[in-house]
């Protein structure tokens, strides 16, 4: 005869992660409107407005997944969250590291 098993107590976990999800959109736009003030400073040239351009359209993607992760974590029934696919995990990971050369490239 074998024991059910117990019911899983998510806590706090889901949102420890929506809260990790969203301090994380805020650093990318703090990265991204840093980045847009190092290239307008001094009047910008265009290769600055490209990259500042890429910026944008890098923390748009950013946004739209970590949007769509913290919209499934919220309206996750009180089991098991849905998991983060491998492709989304990708594109924030690339979106992020891609913003991260960009504002780079503006510093220096």
């Amino acid at each position: 005869m074998s024991v059910p098993a117990p019911e899983r107590d998510p806590g706090l976990q889901p949102e420890r992660t929506r809260l990790a999800w969203r301090r994380t959109t805020l650093s990318c736009t703090v990265a991204a409107v840093l980045a847009a003030k190092a290239a307008l400073h001094g009047g910008g040239t265009a290769a600055g407005l490209v990259v500042v351009t890429l910026c944008g359209l890098l923390w748009l993607g950013f946004l739209a997944v970590a949007h769509g992760r913290i919209r499934a974590l919220a309206t996750a029934e009180a089991g098991r969250p849905p998991r983060l696919r491998p492709r989304h995990a990708a594109a924030a990971t690339l979106c992020t590291a891609a913003l991260a050369l960009c504002a780079v490239a503006l510093v220096f």
